[in-house]
């Protein structure tokens, strides 16, 4: 099936975002940066926001529940912007010669109110044609419904899509839609793989 159609993730895929950048400063010992990362802003609690939840609420209601941590959690989204790593450049450097050949759109598990802080700091934004925000939307991925949120809103089909992700789940729902889809794991070159399958 032709190709038409790049989709990617952004956090692991184009951008490094990591809350040890911050913490690793605010913590004398890993294990303490560890249990504050691992119990009291875990995972989970972020996706929450990614799922639409404002962060005023998700700050209130962790300084409510861990008083003794009321500044460490006020940091997390307070100096979010130092959890930024930068660009993995070697996938964002594909970006400007897909774009000469494919359509170019995001599908991305975000906060509404801290992605644009990432848009204005990086380039490769303004090379893509669309994405959904799942902060947006209120729904995070791997639901079937984000996803075909792009496909409506961009006109795609899902099977001329490739879509590009580092989480396993995301890609099981993309194949399960249709989409073509790579999953980008640590050991995987991404460029190399592109250029075997003649899509680079």
């Amino acid at each position: 099936m032709t190709i038409r159609n790049i989709v990617f993730d952004f956090g692991g895929v184009l951008i490094d975002w990591n809350p040890v950048y911050l913490y690793s400063e605010l913590f004398e010992t890993e294990a303490e940066m560890n249990y504050f990362l691992t119990h009291i802003c875990p995972y989970d609690w972020n996706l929450r926001q990614d799922a639409g939840r404002s962060i005023e609420e998700a700050t209130r209601e962790r300084q409510e529940r861990h008083p003794e941590y009321e500044e460490e959690i006020g940091y997390y989204y307070g100096r979010w912007d130092e959890m930024l790593g930068g660009t993995i450049e070697a996938n964002v450097r594909l970006v400007e010669p897909l774009k000469a050949k494919y359509r170019l759109f995001g599908l991305t598990n975000w906060s509404a109110e801290t992605l644009p802080l990432a848009m204005q700091r990086y380039d490769f934004f303004s090379k893509l044609e669309g994405i959904v925000v799942s902060g947006e939307e209120k729904i995070v991925k791997p639901d079937p419904a984000l996803y075909r949120i792009l496909l409506d809103r961009y006109q795609l089909k899902a099977e001329e899509s490739l879509f590009i992700d580092d989480n396993a789940a995301n890609i099981a729902t993309a194949r399960e839609l249709g989409f073509q889809a790579v999953h980008l794991t640590p050991d995987l070159d991404l460029e190399g793989y592109l250029k075997e399958q003649g899509i680079l």
